[in-house]
């Protein structure tokens, strides 16, 4: 069994961590919210000083951590990579801009250390059941290293290819689920208005040529799904803000390849506005508020 630092133990990071604890792997975690903290140790984590004394106990170092402005600051800033014993594993699970991501890959290996690029989706529930998928970019070696870890915490843990290829599944990833979020739920506000009630048109459209992820397992609308973050006040699985954040690193990664990409720019917009409206922490699939609250026709998102 390893011995893991596990930096940021949030809505993601904490069952993730304690996944590894009950693989019977010893973690030292560290996050800069207390109750983060506080819940990773009754999940059976050591509590880490800061992310150096994280790294000093530990093998292989996971960081889950909002962008790249913090994996810069943990890793480089703080300090992290120099402290790391010699041959140290970073296995950054956050869903980061390229540049950064090349950047601390770039101070791991200048440093004697090996980085994987493995951002996950599937949000908190499946988290807990440890049933994530984890998109991995890096080298051979450092995948094989990883990928017993990685396995704790997902039942899907998919070798993409070389550095930022994790990264660039993730980003195009949530293109998929947050326009099929948005449109799932303009055709929800939009049937009720017709007079058809939720749950009949959720039966009809779950088994027809609507059916997707976003509305099988997310419905926006309340009360369908018992699982869904929309029957539970919509409590953050994954919150609006990291999906704005990873719509606009797509529309960046467009922009780099020369390539339009109207669709994540009609979303991005959305969830611009949603967040803009103070209802960022809510779960990605509240923006159906955005359409129930009263989207103006003809509105323009640009």
């Amino acid at each position: 069994m390893e011995t893991v630092a596990f930096i940021g133990v949030g809505n993601l990071g904490l069952p993730m961590a304690a996944n590894l604890v009950k693989a019977g792997h010893s973690v030292a975690a560290f996050d800069v919210v207390e109750d983060n903290l506080d819940a990773a140790v009754k999940a059976g984590c050591r509590r880490a000083e800061d992310v150096c004394d994280a790294a000093r106990t530990a093998t292989i170092i996971i960081t889950m951590v909002p962008s790249g402005k913090e994996v810069k600051q943990v890793c480089i800033a703080d300090g992290m990579i120099e402290a790391a014993n010699p041959g140290s594993l970073f296995i950054d699970c956050s869903t980061v801009d390229m540049a950064s991501a090349s950047l601390v890959k770039e101070a791991a290996r200048a440093s004697g250390h090996d980085m994987v690029d493995a951002p996950v989706s599937g949000g908190s529930v499946r988290a807990a059941q440890g049933k994530l998928t984890i998109m991995v970019g890096g080298n051979e070696s450092a995948f094989a290293k990883a990928e017993p870890v990685l396995s704790c915490m997902a039942d899907s843990v998919q070798h993409l290819g070389g550095d930022g290829t994790g990264l660039a599944a993730k980003i195009c990833n949530n293109i998929i689920a947050g326009a099929s979020l948005a449109a799932v739920s303009e055709a929800f506000v939009l049937a009720e208005r017709f007079g058809l009630e939720p749950r009949k048109f959720y039966e009809v459209a779950s088994r027809s040529s609507g059916q997707c992820w976003a509305l099988n397992a997310m419905c926006p609308a309340p009360g369908i799904v018992p699982d869904a973050p929309s029957s539970n006040g919509y409590k953050p699985g994954g919150a609006a803000t990291m999906l704005m954040k990873d719509l606009a690193m797509a529309q960046d990664a467009a922009a780099a390849a020369g390539m339009a990409s109207p669709m994540s720019s009609t979303t991005l917009s959305l969830y611009t506005l949603f967040c803009n409206a103070g209802l960022g922490d809510l779960d990605v699939s509240a923006i159906i508020k955005l359409y129930s609250n009263g989207l103006p026709v003809g509105h323009d998102l640009d």
